[in-house]
């Protein structure tokens, strides 16, 4: 087994299948406590400390569980300054954003550990990113080079998870580092796409706010008027497009929005990507597709459950999550993750 770090760590979603591809996490770094301990629930053997990798106190704890000479790292710098559905768009806003400095943390990491195998993602903005190093504004892949270059192979791509046996729309930036003389190929894209059909079908039909007798399939509440709405919205369509049922402000006035939201996913697709607020029909593309019923409306009027979530992110049905964890920490930690089978995907050619 190959010994690793993780930063960043979230609840740990990424390395759900690590121990599959013989990679053993010893020590994880989390700023926010409630993922912290979700990620030491999931993983008892690893040794989570949480808090701000800034403060000097958390680092050095990092340092000490950790071995001298690590044999592989993954880093996941929070991606809100720079991600398309956060609020920072352009250059100068990612330049005043501090959480887009953290990269700078994971640098000094690698300096002292020395890992074999670096891998750092993140929304596909990070490539787009610039930091100032030496007085220049530069890009991260051309900060890691003028570092690391001597040491690592340095790779930059960006990975779409419905490429790689995910039955979502994902696309998420990788950079590799892997010291010279090492191997590290590149996965094979898949022969077809996973569609939420084939991903989610199987589950029976729920409508909002009822419960399945299977773990984790349960519809949360919605409006009257959300659930109206939506049971006259066809599969892959906006309720926006209705001619009656559409959705409106107290006052009679029509709702103007994004033609993303109040939306069903399609069910012969892979679904799109699943954010932060899928929580909410008022969100984007996170309503179930639904099937036409007899009387001409739709059924599960409602966002998907947070089974359907897993799944669609390639979790196991099984994932070992505590039962008493809340659901929408659930919820929000897979809308920032990075499916788990992509990331499987990728480090499965450590060596190859």
């Amino acid at each position: 087994m190959m010994v690793g770090a993780s930063l960043f760590s979230s609840a740990g979603i990424a390395e759900t299948y690590f121990e599959e591809v013989g990679i053993n996490i010893v020590a994880a770094n989390e700023l926010v406590q409630e993922r912290a301990d979700l990620y030491q629930a999931l993983y008892p053997n690893s040794k989570m400390i949480a808090g701000n990798i800034l403060d000097d106190n958390v680092f050095k704890a990092l340092l000490k569980n950790t071995p001298e000479k690590l044999d592989f790292l993954i880093a996941s710098p929070p991606c809100q300054g720079m991600s398309v559905a956060g609020k920072n768009r352009n250059t100068e806003q990612m330049l005043n954003d501090e959480r887009n400095y953290l990269v700078f943390k994971i640098i000094d990491f690698i300096k002292l550990k020395s890992p074999d195998f670096v891998i750092i993602e993140n929304v596909p903005t990070f490539f787009k990113l610039l930091l100032p190093y030496k007085n220049k504004h530069l890009k991260v892949t051309e900060i890691l080079n003028i570092i690391f270059g001597n040491e690592y192979h340095i790779e930059a791509n960006v990975y779409d998870a419905a490429d790689y046996g995910v039955a979502q729309r994902r696309t998420r930036a990788i950079i590799k580092l892997y010291l010279k003389g090492k191997k590290w190929g590149q996965p094979e894209k898949a022969e077809k796409q996973i569609t939420v059909e084939e991903k989610i079908g199987f589950l029976p039909s729920i409508e909002a706010g009822q419960k399945s007798k299977i773990k984790w399939h349960f519809a949360r509440k919605h409006s009257e008027n959300h659930i109206k709405w939506m049971k006259h919205t066809p599969t892959g369509k906006t309720a926006f497009e209705n001619e009656k049922y559409f959705p409106i402000k107290p006052n009679g006035e029509k709702i103007k929005s994004y033609n993303t939201t109040y939306r069903r996913i399609k069910w012969e697709e892979p679904a799109p990507t699943i954010t932060m607020r899928n929580d909410a029909i008022s969100s984007q593309l996170n309503v179930h597709p639904g099937r036409k019923l007899e009387n001409g409306i739709y059924s599960d009027a409602r966002v998907l459950t947070p089974l359907e979530l897993m799944l669609l992110s390639s979790l196991p049905q099984d994932w070992n999550i505590p039962e008493k964890t809340p659901e929408l920490l659930i919820r929000k930690c897979i809308g920032e993750c990075i499916p788990p089978l992509l990331i499987k995907n990728i480090v499965a050619q450590i060596n190859k």
